[in-house]
């Protein structure tokens, strides 16, 4: 992906968790902002066909809104299942142009980002969340020093909502994402 590319990717996502309800997760992609958001379609622990079903329901609605959507997983498989771009490690590109972002924790895991060619990494976590109760959280201070290392758009992830727009911007976030900040 160029860096025009990169300019197009939404500041808004949406992660998918199984602790939301299906129900809940389609009236969550409903309420993204048209044309301006995208969701991150995890799902590790449903059983294939059902996260096959729900990914399908999702994308119906995604395409609907003009909703960028990723598939956790391999660019492969992204692209097989007709996905905008994929979100994981995997640094081998589809056959088509497709998107890739990258999870980051840690400053080994944005080199390797960097390696890979990401279109935008997912910084986490920045304070402490429900989905990993008791999980150690960066802080402003660690989260700022990564966003710093960045060669691509730094989309804030971990206990984040719409409140902290102008916080994350101060500490190098173009963007932010959450589960219950927006499925909530």
């Amino acid at each position: 992906m160029t860096c025009r590319h990169r300019k197009n990717m939404p500041l808004i996502w949406l992660m998918t968790d199984e602790r939301i309800s299906d129900a809940a997760l389609l009236a969550a992609v409903a309420r993204l902002p048209k044309g301006r958001a995208g969701i991150i379609f995890r799902h590790y622990r449903t059983e294939p066909g059902a996260r096959r079903a729900l990914f399908d329901a999702v994308r119906a609605i995604a395409r609907r809104r003009r909703l960028m959507l990723m598939l956790a997983g391999t660019a492969r498989q992204a692209a097989a299942w007709a996905a905008d771009g994929w979100h994981g490690r995997d640094a081998r590109r589809a056959e088509r142009p497709m998107r890739h972002s990258a999870p980051v924790h840690d400053a080994r895991e944005m080199v390797a980002a960097r390696r890979g060619r990401a279109d935008m990494v997912l910084v986490s976590p920045l304070f402490p969340t429900r989905s990993h109760p008791g999980g150690a959280s960066l802080g402003r201070v660690r989260f700022a020093a990564l966003a710093r290392g960045a060669m691509m758009p730094v989309v804030a992830l971990g206990g984040v909502t719409r409140e902290h727009g102008r916080m994350l911007r101060g500490i190098g976030a173009a963007g932010w994402a959450a589960i219950d900040g927006l499925a909530g």
